[in-house]
């Protein structure tokens, strides 16, 4: 805290600045724990990514929009999906936006009218994803990264031949 001009300082107390700060040493990523300058990539490592918790947020706009059936949970739909749009997030090196979740929700036929074969599909996949986090990985695992490369727009043109946007739809 500083103190009023008419308390007397002595010099002992004053900053002091006679010796400027040594340029700090060089550091490597040689510890077991450091990552160095790229993320690990592999199965069940996820993608990682700036503010992802944003996705959840624009999820909410979605509520009233997603169509799920007997057997589906709006909840399990948002756990999957936006999982799948962190990864499109991550591929293009941004945060999530809405396009994401757009792509995401259209890609599995939760917004507009699903084909019934893409609904029968999804159904296991989709259920209890929200309690399971493997799970989810492997909705992620379902899109190639030339769908994610897709607008959303060209993802709803081509939902009737759904299979081709998925990378192994019949495992």
């Amino acid at each position: 805290m500083a103190a009023p001009d008419y308390v007397p300082v002595i010099l002992a107390d004053q900053p002091r600045q006679d010796e400027p700060a040594k340029p700090a040493d060089s550091w490597r990523a040689d510890r077991p724990g450091d990552l160095g300058p790229r993320q690990p990539v592999g199965p069940k490592l996820g993608r990682q990514g700036p503010d992802q918790g944003y996705a959840l947020s624009l999820a909410r706009r979605f509520a009233d929009k997603l169509h799920v059936f007997e057997g589906e949970s709006t909840d399990d739909a948002v756990a999957g999906c936006v999982a799948v749009a962190l990864k499109r997030a991550s591929l293009l090196g941004r945060a999530p936006v809405i396009h994401d979740l757009d792509l995401a929700f259209g890609l599995f036929g939760f917004i507009g009218t699903a084909p019934p074969d893409l609904v029968e599909f999804r159904r296991p996949r989709f259920e209890e994803a929200r309690h399971h986090y493997w799970d989810q990985r492997a909705i992620v695992d379902l899109v190639p990264e030339a769908t994610l490369r897709l607008t959303p727009a060209q993802v709803k043109e081509r939902q009737g031949d759904w299979k081709s946007l998925l990378a192994n739809p019949t495992a």
